[in-house]
């Protein structure tokens, strides 16, 4: 998925949704970057419309998971469905796809590597190869590095890596087998855990 200059994005929605965007060097330029609506001139920011913060809220999503408009909307319609919250549901969904576990597991430094790993045949779920990134890991499933692909240099000082590594609760991680497995549902604690808010993008959709 093409996206664009990344630090323009983090920069239009005011949240560093990239890792690239989550280093020193970021945040210092950031922080020297003139102010607009001062002496030099610019726009003086005003109020946000409540359109434009849904909308916002829903790109944040979007390119925090790495997801096309598409798939996104198909996952809030899907989560609107049914009985039971539909933000907690929409989460769990993102949460649940196969890239994203693979990045939760720490196999992973970023959810775009672990697209890739899945996608080049990297990754198996219950003993069987992948390549669908957005396949949805339910409870009690088994992810693990290939076999064959754990001599890759993708995984070379993966087990260095994994020893500051804080698995989620949800999940349970084997170092000695490169093996995790989805226990429970994806446990939320509400929007502050996210750098977007679900409800407000259910809001977009809603519209």
């Amino acid at each position: 998925m093409i996206i664009g200059p990344k630090y323009k994005i983090c920069k239009r929605l005011g949240s560093a949704i990239f890792e690239k965007c989550q280093t020193q060097k970021y945040t210092l330029a950031q922080d020297s970057a003139p102010a607009k609506g001062g002496r030099g001139g610019g726009k003086r920011p005003g109020n946000m419309s409540e359109f434009k913060r849904q909308l916002t809220e829903k790109q944040k999503m979007r390119f925090s998971y790495g997801i096309s408009e598409k798939q996104l909307s198909r996952y809030v319609r899907e989560s609107m469905e049914g009985t039971g919250d539909p933000a907690k549901k929409l989460v769990d969904r993102l949460e649940s796809r196969l890239d994203n576990v693979v990045y939760r597991l720490g196999l992973a430094k970023t959810r775009r590597l672990a697209r890739q790993m899945v996608s080049h045949g990297h990754i198996t779920v219950d003993g069987r190869k992948l390549t669908i990134p957005s396949f949805e890991v339910t409870s009690g499933m088994a992810v693990s590095v290939r076999e064959g692909s754990r001599i890759s240099p993708l995984f070379a000082s993966l087990k260095e890596q994994l020893a500051t590594q804080t698995t989620p609760s949800w999940l349970m991680f084997d170092v000695s087998t490169l093996t995790g497995k989805k226990h429970a549902e994806p446990q939320s604690q509400g929007s502050s855990d996210y750098l977007f808010d679900p409800i407000q993008v259910l809001q977009f959709y809603s519209r």
